[in-house]
């Protein structure tokens, strides 16, 4: 019963689970702006999994990622593609009894310095609450950590975001469950196994330092980690955070802090670093006009929120940012919103890029329940070696399932 619990309030609480739950078939289109490439390299089905993760790519040029449900047993699986399309499943989880390999992957995949990939489970494994994983690019699966080892689940349990592997070649992760508080943890873990807790969110008085982060960290320049918590803090609806790493953690930032929540609340997506040395993120909602924002924050937590969505009549730059930003080579940032755009309200989402301090472009819309090729783009696009952006969006394909698309820079 308290485990159940637990998932219930995950689920509930977290904005991540919403790309997995949110189930409804919805068939949408696109939108090219002038002398820009939009193409749909691959189209999911049910037995290929469901709500494709953000890529990673390979020195062998091919992506690889997770969906979080389906496959050939229900729970998830790993997935290589090509730059062209070509598709393979690596890996379906749960496929023993018991599902002892883990079940429902929730986020990206890290490429580690050996060439394999890493990444975790948010169920299963040997004590049910999620595992961390090795899977070669031939689709060898090792199961390194099975979460609530430890009395209390003192470890952490139910992990929603990815793995980083920092410069000293260990791994760093987040839990949304278990800790001291029960509310989850920062975690540090080797490439064999070995794990640690680093942090347990929630450790003060009325979570004032945050928890449920959903989100994966990232390592700046200084050698520090700085990541979000997607609730709690001073005003209750999530904060910034840098974690030393010998676990100091220190709040940069509590969201809501301005008026009307102006400027932001409900982190779900991870930091980046420009090459300034200034970190940007998104959150899914607050901002000028409640529809998510788009931020700018020093290392040291000078906070400025740059861009307000659904600036514009009927949202046509778009609404609900759930995904991390990008800076490809040409100094812009691009990013993904998950509705609004040319069909207003009802639109599935849009790509667009950001040039600081405050130029928004729409470059694509997708369109509404009546159309057919995909929409919800939930998760950041990367830019591959080629030059071109690749991303996946949450629905569209041959069972609204998700698809792999390809777009060129904006001219």
């Amino acid at each position: 019963m308290q485990r159940q619990t637990l998932r219930m309030q995950s689920a509930n609480l977290s904005t991540t689970l919403f790309l997995f739950l949110a189930l409804a078939l919805c068939l949408v289109t696109v939108i090219a702006a002038p002398a820009q490439t939009y193409t749909t390299l691959f189209r999911f089905n049910a037995d290929q999994g469901y709500g494709p993760s953000a890529l990673v790519q390979s020195a062998n040029g091919n992506f690889y990622g997770t969906t979080g449900l389906d496959g050939i047993y229900g729970s998830g699986t790993v997935f290589e593609v090509s730059p062209t399309g070509e598709y393979k499943t690596l890996y379906s989880f749960c496929a023993q009894s018991n599902c002892p390999d883990g079940e429902y992957p929730p986020a990206a995949l890290a490429k580690g310095s050996n060439g394999h990939f890493y990444g975790v489970t948010q169920e299963g494994g040997a004590n049910g609450y999620g595992t961390v994983f090795e899977i070669t690019p031939s689709g060898t699966l090792t199961t390194l950590y099975n979460f609530c080892a430890q009395p209390n689940c003192s470890d952490g349990g139910l992990p929603q975001g990815g793995l980083l592997q920092a410069r000293n070649g260990n791994f760093y992760g987040t839990t949304t469950q278990g800790g001291t508080a029960g509310l989850g943890t920062i975690f540090e873990m080797s490439p064999t196994g070995q794990q640690r807790v680093l942090y347990s969110v929630c450790s003060l008085a009325n979570c004032a330092d945050g928890y449920l982060p959903i989100a994966s960290l990232i390592q700046a320049t200084n050698g520090e980690f700085y990541g979000t918590m997607s609730h709690g803090g001073a005003q209750g609806v999530g904060t910034v955070f840098e974690l030393t790493p010998a676990g100091v953690l220190n709040t940069l930032y509590n969201f809501c802090s301005l008026p009307a929540c102006s400027d932001g609340e409900y982190p779900s997506a991870s930091l980046m670093q420009s090459t300034s040395g200034m970190l940007y993120g998104t959150v899914t909602s607050g901002g000028s006009h409640s529809y998510g924002a788009i931020f700018e924050i020093t290392p040291a937590g000078k906070f400025k929120r740059l861009y307000s969505f659904c600036a514009q009549p009927s949202c046509t730059d778009g609404s609900y940012p759930y995904a991390a930003l990008l800076q490809a080579t040409d100094g812009n940032f691009y990013g993904t919103t998950v509705r609004g755009g040319s069909y207003g309200a009802y639109g599935e989402g849009t790509l667009f890029k950001f040039t600081p301090p405050s130029t928004l472009t729409t470059l694509y819309s997708y369109c509404d329940p009546s159309c057919n090729t995909a929409g919800s783009p939930y998760s950041a696009m990367i830019q591959a070696t080629n030059g071109l952006l690749y991303g996946t969006t949450g629905e569209g394909g041959e069972d609204s399932a998700g698809t792999v698309f390809s777009l060129s820079l904006a001219p």
